[in-house]
């Protein structure tokens, strides 16, 4: 298993974030990624906090980190911006913080976060089918989602990912130990949202190429 949504009290997370990747390894996942929330505020500082616990002991857990950032509520026209100021900062993993149904985020952030290239759209809550198809064409994953409240449209997203040959992603979204669903209720969740069993397995592959993919990629602006 991987994880990529993940967060810790560098945001709105309970934990420290050795404790995440020791209770991620103790849950059975061989890597994770740490996307704490940022908008124009915090960017800096928190990739600065997360890369020294990278390079003073992240290597040390026996799982695989990679660092990342959620761009949390930043306006749609300046998500592109955000985008590139993260990867300047030489995050290899950058999630935008979608249009989920429990939370006021602005409309047209979905189709924003896709047109800058984000790596990962989360929760994208009743996603238009011209921005999957759109997702589609540019490589960005969708995000199923294991945490409550947005999980409620996990459904549409997958029927539409199918329909438009989009590429989807299972994240927890994880801000506290009870997040890091083990694999029997990861997969639960997946069969639930429509997917048929080899779709699940065919999502598990991808996510574990888009892991080690941006494990040994080189940052890019």
């Amino acid at each position: 298993m991987y994880d990529l949504h993940t967060h810790t009290i560098f945001s709105d997370g309970v934990l420290l974030p050795s404790e995440l990747v020791q209770r991620a390894k103790d849950r059975g996942y061989k890597g994770i990624a740490i996307t704490d929330h940022v908008d124009f505020s915090n960017l800096d500082f928190v990739i600065d906090r997360l890369f020294e616990f990278y390079y003073e002991s992240g290597s040390d857990f026996g799982i695989d980190v990679i660092i990342g950032v959620e761009i949390t509520h930043v306006p749609p026209r300046l998500i592109e911006k955000a985008v590139y100021k993260a990867r300047a900062k030489g995050v290899k993993l950058v999630i935008v913080h979608g249009e989920t149904l429990v939370e006021p985020v602005e409309q047209g952030t979905n189709r924003a976060a896709i047109e800058a290239g984000a790596d990962i759209l989360a929760h994208p809550g009743l996603i238009k089918e011209e921005e999957v198809k759109l997702a589609s064409e540019k490589g960005v994953y969708l995000e199923i989602s294991t945490r409550k409240g947005h999980c409620y449209t996990n459904g549409h997203v997958a029927s539409l990912a199918r329909k438009y040959e989009a590429k989807l992603i299972i994240n927890n979204d994880a801000h506290e130990p009870g997040d890091l669903v083990p694999f029997s209720l990861r997969k639960r969740i997946a069969l639930g949202s429509g997917l048929s069993e080899e779709e699940f397995d065919r999502v598990e592959k991808d996510t574990s190429f888009l892991f080690q993919k941006l494990l040994t990629s080189k940052v890019l602006v």
